[in-house]
């Protein structure tokens, strides 16, 4: 996901391609060659909508991942305050201070 707007830079050399091939279509190249000039211009457009994809996707994992620190969180605040309070004299006792 984190390479979405680096993959937008591969749609340039597909698009150069594209160029290429109509640039050897109007020479007199073959007339099936419109069909790579299609395949390279939809590759293209395919890494050009990956990049924002991608960081649209990046940013609702960043939203569910601080979400669920976010509920830890709170449940393990709401275990210590759940937690019986332990008396100074409990615990020296149980600490092996006082007998």
């Amino acid at each position: 996901m984190k390479w979405g707007p680096v993959a937008m830079l591969l749609a340039i050399p597909y698009f150069a391609v594209a160029v290429w091939l109509v640039g050897l279509i109007d020479q007199g190249a073959p007339g099936w060659l419109h069909l790579f000039v299609l395949l390279t211009v939809w590759s293209g457009f395919k890494m050009l909508w990956l990049g924002p994809a991608s960081i649209v996707w990046l940013i609702r994992a960043r939203i569910g991942e601080a979400d669920a620190r976010r509920r830890q969180r709170r449940a393990v605040a709401r275990e210590a305050n759940d937690a019986p309070e332990r008396d100074v004299s409990e615990l020296a006792r149980v600490a092996g201070y006082v007998q």
